[in-house]
């Protein structure tokens, strides 16, 4: 079980306690938002997700492009390989192995360069929008706030959910201002 869940299961069940004992004599208002939503529908979430579909094709291109001469290099190996002499047959085997060697460098290395950007950029939306969500819920009068991508929430009424509110707010908070 992740930290965040534990984290979770232990704050329903201290509001379950404080709810079902006599210190909570006020009912709890809960809200939830799907943060998955908000990347998926916001402006800024659609624009970073375009960002990394454009890199994820730009290294699909490049990893493309490495196994086509790849493929050439293997090709002319297995075509000349009988006229080829010693010496030219060794550097042509190097210089594939070189390629190969490059190919799973690169490949590693973009995938490690995608996360690190991805965490990067979902990081600052999620800085973006925490305050704009502790500020809906100290207006809403909400007690707590749940992400739904995070909860593991098999079930919740629809009137809780702050979520196209907080997609609202975040363009908003996104768009230039005129002056």
């Amino acid at each position: 079980m992740n930290r965040c869940t534990t984290k979770l299961i232990i704050m329903a069940l201290m509001i379950a306690v404080l709810a079902s004992s006599g210190l909570a004599q006020q009912i709890i208002k809960i809200g939830v938002v799907n943060s998955q939503e908000v990347l998926e529908k916001s402006a800024e979430g659609i624009r970073v997700l375009a960002q990394l579909q454009d890199k994820d094709k730009r290294n699909q291109a490049e990893l493309s492009r490495r196994d086509q001469e790849i493929q050439g290099l293997q090709t002319r190996l297995n075509t000349q390989r009988l006229t080829l002499t010693p010496e030219a047959l060794r550097n042509l085997t190097t210089d594939l192995q070189r390629k190969q060697t490059e190919r799973n460098r690169f490949y590693e290395d973009a995938g490690q360069e995608m996360n690190e950007l991805a965490d990067r950029l979902f990081q600052r939306i999620q800085n973006e929008l925490l305050p704009i969500i502790e500020q809906m819920g100290k207006e809403n009068g909400l007690d707590v706030i749940f992400d739904l991508g995070k909860s593991g929430a098999i079930y919740f009424s629809p009137s809780v959910d702050i979520t196209a509110d907080v997609i609202l707010r975040y363009d908003a908070s996104k768009a230039p201002t005129k002056k």
